[in-house]
């Protein structure tokens, strides 16, 4: 069996359509998925998915690309934390290719994520983009390790996946490793030991090959498996049942909700 560990379920697109995505999950055999939050406004949209469905959790978070959005503190983060089903902070982190200039309020996003995880004691889950200098030197200021997690849709090198894992963290490998050109992806999903890795689709961005360009969904979450187990050189089932379990391992209570 396999679980989504990032996806977006409470976006209208797949919203409008459960009945068919909880189906190809079911076909698929994806027994679950976490869905992320990405501002607070999304949160009660959120919440009442994972009220719905029991294979369903969440988090709570606001994305740095999120300008407008109203900025949380520790205390609103660790009180709305507590709802049912929520297994995690984020998303969070940075991101410098949408906010090149004087991005400070970014960092201190994600400082504030970081120190409500610590104090929940639950893990972060990280967005990192064209900003990996600060968001290593961020992790290591606030203690970010205290609380672990994973870096979602990772694309960097080998080299910064290594930091990543020094510092206790996952990794999460999305469709892109599908795509023909992302050789610098299927490196680091090559090497990273395998109970350190997660799978995700980030839906409903990134539908893996065969399905580029098209409306992204957890059931597809399969196709990321196949190809990493593709490049290990590993039978699918293993891949498959040990992504699960680091999954679990990262987002504990995920475990008690999606096996009733």
């Amino acid at each position: 069996m396999l679980v989504d560990s990032h996806c977006h379920l409470d976006f209208p697109e797949l919203l409008a359509q459960m009945d068919d995505v909880r189906g190809l999950m079911q076909r698929n055999g994806v027994m679950g998925a976490v869905c992320i939050g990405v501002t607070l406004d999304d949160l009660p949209r959120i919440l009442a998915v994972s009220d719905s469905y029991p294979e369903i959790v969440a988090t709570v978070g606001v994305h740095p690309e999120h300008t407008g959005a109203p900025e949380p503190s520790v205390t609103d983060l660790v009180a709305l934390a507590q709802a049912p089903h929520i297994v995690g902070i984020g998303e969070t982190g940075l991101d410098y290719y949408w906010h090149k200039d004087q991005p400070e309020w970014q960092r201190e996003r994600f400082r504030t994520h970081i120190r409500a995880a610590r104090e929940l004691g639950k893990p972060l889950v990280i967005h990192n983009r064209d900003a990996t200098e600060d968001l290593l030197r961020l992790m290591v200021e606030e203690n970010a390790a205290e609380a672990g997690g994973v870096l979602h849709c990772f694309t960097e090198s080998w080299e910064v996946a290594q930091q990543v894992l020094d510092l206790g963290f996952y990794i999460s490998i999305s469709g892109i490793v599908t795509f023909k050109n992302a050789a610098q992806i299927k490196d680091v999903a090559r090497r990273v030991p395998l109970d350190r890795l997660l799978i995700e689709t980030d839906a409903p961005y990134l539908a893996p090959v065969p399905f580029r360009g098209k409306l992204n969904q957890p059931g597809y979450v399969k196709h990321v498996a196949e190809e990493i187990a593709r490049l290990r050189e590993l039978p699918f089932e293993t891949v498959a049942q040990a992504t699960t379990e680091n999954c679990f391992r990262v987002f504990p209570s995920a475990r008690t909700r999606m096996m009733k």
